[in-house]
């Protein structure tokens, strides 16, 4: 009797990604929780911390908008598109998983990133941030944001690598 092989063909392998997505997603979205209760912890608003002299600080803000401080006070209705956008994204992984492993880090790393910065606004009105990069002017921020921008680099390096697949 033949040993039936397992299939190698990409479609087979999409439950399988959609966990990879879900397990990014969830992992991202507990540190991103844990970091920021850290440092609710060790920080008072406003108060800086060096991380590297010169280069990176800790510093405690909250942020009521969105990305840059747009949409200041809109933790309502931003929050309302947090969850939806992580709803949505959630049913869409687990219906029509990607293909590719990169994309299905990058669809998890989206996820976590509204995720995270989601908790904030359900639970404690605002976006908590608190990493700043210290020789530049530059909006301070958190993991979720990491996440986030981590994401779209990595689905357009995807998008490149896929144009050079046969």
């Amino acid at each position: 009797m033949p040993n039936p092989q397992p299939s190698t063909h990409p479609r087979s392998r999409k439950p399988r990604l959609a966990g990879v997505s879900l397990l990014v997603a969830a992992g991202g979205t507990v540190l991103d929780q844990s970091t920021k209760a850290l440092m609710l912890g060790q920080l008072q608003l406003g108060q800086a911390q060096p991380a590297l002299p010169g280069l990176l600080q800790w510093r405690l803000v909250e942020n009521t908008g969105a990305a840059f401080s747009l949409f200041h006070g809109g933790v309502a209705w931003l929050g309302l598109i947090s969850l939806l956008v992580s709803l949505g994204l959630a049913v869409w992984l687990l219906r029509r998983p990607p293909l590719q492993p990169l994309s299905a880090v990058a669809w998890g790393l989206l996820l976590a990133g509204a995720l995270g910065n989601g908790l904030d606004r359900w639970f404690r009105g605002a976006v908590v941030d608190w990493i700043e990069l210290a020789p530049i002017a530059f909006p301070v921020f958190n993991l979720a944001d990491v996440a986030i921008n981590l994401a779209v680099a990595l689905l357009l390096l995807d998008l490149l690598l896929q144009r050079r697949r046969p």
